[in-house]
């Protein structure tokens, strides 16, 4: 039997009939009322519901505007330079940013527990550290109320440079890298805290020793490892500011996201199997950018993700990199078509009347709005959905055209059931999708040999999950 083939049977029986593991709650995805025939019906992206929408509608380009001012005002943000001056260097930046998220957090909603802390750390001279300095961190938490350890995190970098990696001392305004992401992650913050609560943790914050090597990322993916928290998303927003490409084309309705293939913490092992079924398309950091470019590519951000399947760009990295370390999913956002004579480089005009550097006249505060839309779209669908499912199987035990997957049951009274995704093999994104109920397991006649599969979680408010690509069991 071929693709496009049948559908199926699910296992719905209880645990004390030693079966499978189930609920009798499947109001949203009763087995006998929404079974499609065939191969399911073809993917609609998720709608925008009213309580995103209501937050996508507050995000204000004149407050994004004002926060990149004031950053830039600073003079230089680069890690090396002061900690102590009120008005100029990376401390008073540091504390500025620090001020404003709470103040953020003093305005919250009653109910909404927001908190703000700036966990720090000396680091120790090595390679362009050039003596032991702070490196500090500022982040706005905003607890979830059903399950507070799975978190969702969005960053940008607050620190800057010029030219030289060492130059501590001249101007360096990094107005699009990278005061954009922090502007990002602070009119976030602002919106957020003064809404109800979402379902699972979201953290917002500003990261520093981004150009030097990811120092405060770094130390920020140490520290959710090491509290045992269930990282399932992170985005950076690194070069966000500006749709205009350095050959003057302008792209304002589209941002990239950079999403790593086969996980850099796979074992070899791992990593054979995942080759050997052809799953290098379908780690958790693209399943992540699957469910991005489903939720954010819609009229109520203004923008299209465009999903660049690779971990960053040539000669590049970015603060995603360490949560991926750790095994997190993580991603990066960053602008459609990018300028490198607005990056990395000392103010200055050249000989041909070209003006260097990153000046604030090169950011376009609507973009970044949308920009920032993009990111309340992905992290919000994410904490009021469920958790992406665990431990997805598929059965590889005899030569069937049937496929059978199985996977854990999220014990949250939230979840409403599941749904199969595919795609042929072919194909970058989900075409089709099979809701199959509140199970563990389902038998769909689709040939796993001709398709890619994948199991995501249904919440009752509307809200879906990341999918997971199943290993053989």
């Amino acid at each position: 039997m071929g693709l496009l083939a049948s559908i199926v049977s699910a296992d719905t029986t209880s645990a004390s009939d030693g079966g499978v593991i189930a609920r009798a709650d499947t109001s949203q995805c009763a087995v006998d009322a929404i079974w499609p025939p065939g191969p399911g019906n073809a993917i609609v992206p998720q709608a925008v519901q009213q309580d995103l929408e209501v937050i996508l509608s507050q995000i204000d380009p004149n407050r994004v505007e004002a926060i990149i001012t004031k950053l830039v005002s600073f003079g230089t943000r680069h890690t090396l330079s002061s900690q102590t001056d009120p008005v100029r260097g990376i401390g008073a930046a540091r504390d500025w940013i620090a001020s404003q998220m709470r103040g953020f957090a003093a305005a919250a909603r009653k109910g909404t527990n927001v908190s703000v802390t700036v966990p720090s750390y000396i680091q120790q001279p090595t390679g362009s550290i050039l003596f032991a300095v702070n490196i500090s961190n500022i982040i706005t938490t905003i607890q979830g109320t059903d399950e507070p350890n799975r978190v969702y995190i969005i960053t940008g970098h607050y620190d800057s440079r010029v030219t030289s990696i060492d130059n501590f001392t001249d101007d360096a305004p990094g107005a699009d890298d990278d005061a954009s992401g922090v502007a990002v992650a602070m009119e976030l913050a602002r919106i957020m805290a003064t809404r109800p609560p979402p379902r699972a943790t979201i953290m917002l914050g500003a990261v520093a020793g981004e150009e030097q090597g990811l120092f405060g990322s770094t130390f920020f993916a140490q520290q959710m490892k090491d509290a045992g928290m269930d990282v399932q998303g992170m985005f950076t927003n690194d070069i966000v500011g500006s749709p205009k490409g350095d050959d003057g084309f302008i792209d304002p309705n589209s941002i990239r996201l950079f999403a790593q293939g086969i996980p850099s913490t796979e074992t070899a092992a791992q990593i054979s199997q995942r080759v050997s079924v052809g799953g290098e398309n379908d780690s958790p950091a693209r399943q992540l950018a699957r469910h991005t470019h489903d939720v954010a590519s819609n009229a109520a951000t203004g923008m299209s993700v465009r999903v660049v399947y690779r971990a960053d760009r040539f000669l590049r990295g970015g603060d995603h990199e360490p949560f991926l370390d750790q095994g997190f999913p993580a991603a990066r956002f960053t602008e459609p078509h990018e300028n490198f004579a607005h990056q990395h480089q000392d103010v200055r005009v050249a000989s041909n009347g070209e003006q260097f550097g990153d000046l604030i006249e090169f950011c376009d505060f609507d973009f970044i709005t949308r920009v920032a839309k993009v990111n309340g779209a992905a992290i919000w669908s994410l904490a009021q959905a469920p958790g992406t499912p665990t431990n997805v199987q598929l059965d590889t035990s005899v030569l069937t055209n049937n496929s059978t997957l199985s996977w854990d049951l999220d014990p949250s009274p939230a979840v409403a059931g599941y749904e199969i995704v595919w795609r042929p093999t072919e194909e970058p994104f989900w075409t089709n999708v099979i809701p199959v109920g509140l199970v563990t397991k389902a038998t769909v006649l689709i040939s796993k040999d001709n398709a890619i599969m994948a199991v995501r979680a249904v919440g009752k408010n509307g809200y879906r999950s990341p999918a997971t690509f199943p290993l053989p069991d």
